[in-house]
């Protein structure tokens, strides 16, 4: 059964249920219009201890008078993406403020993907986008904020902070902390995958240990998401596309001054919305996460959009499932020429005009839905008419009428390895067809091993399993062994499947989010050395090439493993998380 059927129909059922529930307003008589969950906390002489804890943290008399909007910071210092977060979220709550509310700043946690890249410790990365969207509803629904505006700056913090903004239903307005410049080495713009290739370089002895070092030195200079159109910036624009951030957040440096406008435009915006009564769950329909699937796909954005979009139209109550993307994916062409797959970064995409004038030209195309609500308070067309043209001049967004590719590279297959579903990235590059004999791995250090020492030849498909949301548990990206098959120069002779889940910064002919995954006795668990495998894009099929039978008796003797965490976050990862195919989100079965 296709993941459009009736486990997501059941689903939405139950989420519209919770919509309703979540979005009654409280009964309180003597509240103001404009204060509908601060009243409640801080008006009446028995509100006295509240106000006396505010008292000293900041608020005066006058304060209580106002709304009050939690500034959600995902600062942090163990990643450069959100390294600057902090000072962001000063001018947030400084537009808050100047527009007649009371910013309230707190903090969440955030993970670097890039630096547990290819480690245990990666399994925790998929797990904090649930954290985060625990942790900010935990907050602001304790505190009674009327609205919120949050900042994030990395891969999970972004749509863990649009699933809280989802489940609370307070007017809120997200806000991207911007793309990080490119390192420069000999003359050649480099970012993190940059020095990830460079290991497989390394090891095949491409690059001497100088050369790796010098890479290493200089491949992030300073504050900002990675550079490309990974997973950060391809969802920070899907996020604008769905109308949660205001015009062009997604497309601005880090550290700029259009940065720090858009933070105090931001807050700004969110007293707007408090006085409209305008709600998340107003912006983020079916329409608008259509949207946002749209201008990923023209941008040629990162396979971990099918997963955080899925998650959070789940959240908003939204049906979606995984043929939406080949749905819409039929009549979108790939615009962008943007790294991995591309030759150009973030920063460049933000030199030309950013992100607006891309979407002005699938509007006029009739490929947005122009009439969605945004955070501006107006519909999306409306926020597009003042939008430039890209110069003329620029090769960075191709025109309508000459794309790099006819229709989208997110490719969905199925087939009798993939049940429910799987998610290829397929740019036309890599070719659209591949057949080869499967060299399988339990992990993904496993496989990395074996690329670096030239044990994976030319027409390998490499298998890695037990890396899906149960079986890791937490669902790592491949990076590691995808960026080495690059840097070794297999890109186009060796192809790689797995239950696990791809970097944005992952490109070659890559199969992720196999479904059912192995540890749910997928027949991706029943794979074994040398069976023959055919990834076909064309026919969007992921297919083991032996006799039914033979699958069947396989799946018979097959035993599922014990779990590899029996305590703490992991363990409790594994029992609550659901299908990829579903957005591998911890609530659904509640």
């Amino acid at each position: 059964m296709k993941a459009s059927s009736k486990s997501v129909k059941a689903a939405a059922a139950k989420q519209n249920l919770t919509k309703k529930t979540q979005s009654k307003k409280p009964n309180n008589q003597t509240q103001s219009a404009h204060r509908e969950y601060s009243a409640i906390m801080v008006d009446g002489p028995d509100r006295a201890p509240s106000r006396a804890m505010l008292h000293a943290v900041g608020f005066t008399n006058e304060d209580f008078k106002k709304s009050q909007v939690g500034i959600a910071s995902t600062w942090s210092m163990v990643t450069p993406c959100n390294m600057h977060i902090n000072r962001l979220a000063e001018h947030a709550a400084a537009g808050v403020d100047e527009s007649g509310g009371k910013a309230v700043i707190f903090n969440t946690i955030t993970i670097s993907d890039g630096i547990s890249m290819g480690t245990e410790g990666m399994k925790y990365s998929l797990v904090s986008r649930e954290v985060i969207a625990d942790s900010i509803e935990t907050v602001a629904g304790c505190e009674n904020f009327d609205g919120v505006v949050a900042i994030g700056g990395c891969d999970k913090n972004m749509p863990g902070c649009l699933m809280a903004l989802a489940r609370l239903n307070r007017p809120s307005v997200f806000v991207y902390g911007g793309t990080i410049l490119p390192g420069c080495h000999k003359d050649k713009t480099l970012d993190i995958v940059s020095v990830f290739e460079a290991v497989g370089a390394h090891a095949n002895n491409r690059i001497d240990d100088a050369e790796l070092g010098a890479i290493e030195a200089c491949a992030i200079p300073g504050p900002g998401s990675c550079g490309g159109m990974y997973t950060a910036n391809t969802m920070a624009s899907a996020i604008e596309a769905l109308g949660m951030s205001l015009p062009n957040s997604s497309a601005q440096v880090a550290i700029s001054a259009d940065k720090e406008r858009d933070c105090r435009e931001a807050g700004a915006a969110v007293m707007n919305l408090i006085k409209k009564n305008i709600r998340p769950r107003d912006i983020m329909t079916r329409e608008a996460f259509e949207n946002a699937i749209t201008v990923v796909i023209a941008l040629g954005g990162s396979t971990n959009a099918v997963l955080h979009l899925l998650a959070m139209a789940h959240t908003a109550g939204v049906p979606l499932s995984i043929d939406d993307f080949t749905r819409i994916g039929k009549n979108v062409p790939v615009l962008a020429d943007l790294k991995p797959s591309g030759r150009y970064v973030m920063a460049d995409l933000v030199r030309i005009g950013g992100l607006t004038p891309l979407m002005k030209m699938l509007l006029r195309a009739g490929l947005l839905h122009g009439d969605c609500m945004t955070v501006t308070g107006k519909a999306l067309a409306q926020n597009l008419r003042s939008a430039q043209p890209y110069p003329k001049d620029q090769d960075i967004i191709h025109p309508m009428d000459d794309p790099i590719k006819w229709d989208s590279h997110l490719v969905i297959l199925y087939g009798n390895l993939a049940p429910t579903g799987a998610v290829a990235k397929i740019t036309g590059k890599e070719g659209l067809r591949f057949t080869g004999k499967a060299r399988v791995f339990e992990s993904e250090e496993k496989a990395l091993e074996r690329i670096l020492d030239g044990t994976v030849k030319r027409g390998d498909v490499i298998v890695i399993r037990y890396e899906g949301p149960k079986g890791g548990p937490g669902m790592r990206e491949m990076l590691s062994p995808t960026s080495a098959i690059m840097g070794k120069g297999l890109g186009e002779d060796v192809a790689l499947i797995t239950d696990g889940r791809f970097s944005g910064g992952s490109h070659g002919f890559v199969v992720g989010h196999i479904t059912p995954e192995a540890y749910e006795g997928g027949p991706i668990a029943i794979i074994k050395n040398g069976d023959p495998i055919t990834i076909d894009a064309e026919k969007r099929e992921l297919r083991l090439d032996i006799p039914a039978a033979e699958i069947k008796q396989r799946l018979a003797k097959w035993k599922q493993p014990k779990p590899r965490y029996t305590r703490g976050v992991l363990a409790k990862y594994a029992k609550l998380v659901n299908s990829a195919a579903l957005g591998a989100v911890t609530d659904a079965n509640l």
